[in-house]
């Protein structure tokens, strides 16, 4: 992000979801689609960021909150614009919001070839507790299951 650059975070909304399944199917092998992530804006165990770089929607992340758990659906940043701190702030606020919400734990699966989301999430206090073997259906790789109890 260049220093004029504004960058702003706001809760998801319904005509949000056209640009977010945008960026889901440049950064994920089986996305979700546009009527997936509407869907979401109406599901009260979702909550559900978007993040605007001078008004374009470049990133959002998603999670949801059951009792006093928090498991992240799915976080993803624009291609052009990874690498330069966005998801940082997307996760950060992501986790503040959940802890609004009442979360105390936080949990997601995670590719282990994803090396730049482990990284991003072990930061946050994330650890590897396990693996599902074949989670992911579209090549059969394993899931990282990563915890964080102490939010």
């Amino acid at each position: 992000m260049g220093e004029t650059a504004q960058f702003t975070l706001r809760a998801m909304m319904q005509d949000d979801a056209d640009a977010v399944a945008a960026i889901e199917e440049k950064s994920f092998a089986m996305p979700w689609t546009r009527e997936d992530f509407w869907r979401e804006t109406k599901n009260e165990l979702a909550t559900y960021i978007v993040g605007e770089l001078d008004g374009r929607l470049v990133a959002y992340a998603g999670a949801w909150v059951s009792f006093n758990q928090a498991e992240v659906m799915s976080i993803a940043v624009e291609p052009e614009f990874r690498g330069q701190g966005i998801g940082t702030i997307l996760f950060g606020e992501l986790i503040k919001a959940v802890k609004a919400r009442g979360a105390t734990a936080i949990t997601l699966e995670v590719r282990p070839s994803n090396a730049a989301a482990i990284k991003l999430y072990e930061s946050f206090g994330l650890k590897s507790v396990g693996r599902r073997k074949g989670y992911y259906i579209d090549n059969g790789e394993d899931a990282l299951i990563m915890w964080n109890t102490r939010l």
